[in-house]
């Protein structure tokens, strides 16, 4: 059984299940246990796992499982019932490296999102089964509170690609302008949500998510307006795969120079996301304002680290990781 000191959300010292704002984010206020009655042995479907991929990916071998809340515990939704949280254990695929730390990932990169750069993510934290194992839990973000589902579309869907017409790698086909060329036909706020979005693309290269493709950007609508919605599945895949700086394969776009350091080095520096903001309509000012936070680790980063459920030799990795794409980032050209 794993030990609880943290909050298994927040990951604020001095507690042993949820703290009190953990509750109120992710379960409305209520008392929800983080032991798990069940365990998820036998649910998941290993042939569709061990099916052959053409590119390595952490989500895409990952199952989710639907979940409500009932008399102050998580359970697995019947088959007919509306979800109102999702659950994802570690994924079963024994190929990926440390694949039972990957909960604990997702719930410390998230939480370094939303705490320490104030990007607005899904709620989120982890539950625990019979057995010690970590299940990562988010909440649904895409439906009211009377149940009621909101039109949300992913940006493969919104673009118009699909594995019938691009093959099954489509998700990862194409650059990040294209997304951002989709926000400003989409969004009427496009300004404030370019910002947002342009801010997630520079997360996940500093924080070494190399998965984050078309399907991980979502337009969701509130109302009668898109908003670009909140950001999910973040985590830092460098730490179970060989990964790529960017989850798409075009880069940020292919319409700007690209810096002599990143010609070098095959690594994009502050110059290249500098003049990728530039293209997609950020002002200078606003631009330097939000590169300037990922110029140097934050201490509120490092201390999530040192509370998150990851092992001690992953928690020393992750930083590593992440401090050498700074390095990567603050590089200047001779």
């Amino acid at each position: 059984m794993i030990e609880i000191k943290h909050c298994p959300s927040y990951l604020s010292e001095g507690f042993i299940t949820y703290s009190p704002k953990a509750l109120r984010a992710l379960f409305d206020g209520h008392k929800v246990s983080h032991q798990l009655d069940f365990d998820l042995d036998g649910l998941h479907n290993k042939s569709e796992i061990a099916a052959a991929m053409h590119r390595i990916s952490v989500s895409g071998v990952q199952e989710k499982f639907p979940a409500v809340i009932e008399k102050g515990h998580i359970r697995i939704a019947g088959e007919n019932e509306q979800s109102t949280y999702i659950l994802k254990p570690a994924p079963w695929d024994e190929t990926l490296s440390e694949r039972k730390q990957i909960p604990a990932n997702e719930n410390l990169t998230m939480q370094i999102a939303s705490q320490v750069y104030g990007i607005l993510t899904a709620a989120n934290g982890l539950c625990f089964t019979k057995k010690g194992q970590m299940v990562y839990v988010t909440k649904r973000f895409d439906l009211l509170p009377n149940g009621t589902k909101m039109l949300m579309e992913d940006f493969a869907a919104v673009i118009g690609k699909n594995e019938q017409a691009d093959g099954k790698e489509y998700k990862y086909f194409g650059c990040y302008e294209d997304i951002a060329t989709a926000i400003r036909k989409n969004v009427s706020a496009w300004m404030v949500d370019m910002e947002r979005f342009f801010e997630l693309v520079l997360f996940n290269y500093i924080y070494a998510n190399g998965d984050d493709h078309l399907k991980n950007f979502s337009l969701i609508l509130y109302g009668q307006d898109y908003r670009l919605a909140p950001a999910y599945d973040l985590l830092n895949t460098s730490l179970h795969v060989r990964s790529d700086d960017f989850g798409l394969d075009g880069g940020l776009s292919q319409n700007i120079t690209k810096s002599d350091v990143y010609i070098n080095t095959g690594h994009p520096c502050r110059i290249d996301f500098e003049r990728f903001g530039e293209l997609i309509g950020l002002v200078n000012s606003r631009l330097n304002k939000i590169m300037d936070k990922y110029a140097q680790m934050p201490n509120s980063s490092i201390l999530l680290v040192k509370n998150s459920f990851l092992n001690e030799k992953m928690k020393r990795d992750y930083l590593r990781i992440v401090k050498e794409r700074i390095a990567r980032f603050n590089r200047v050209s001779d």
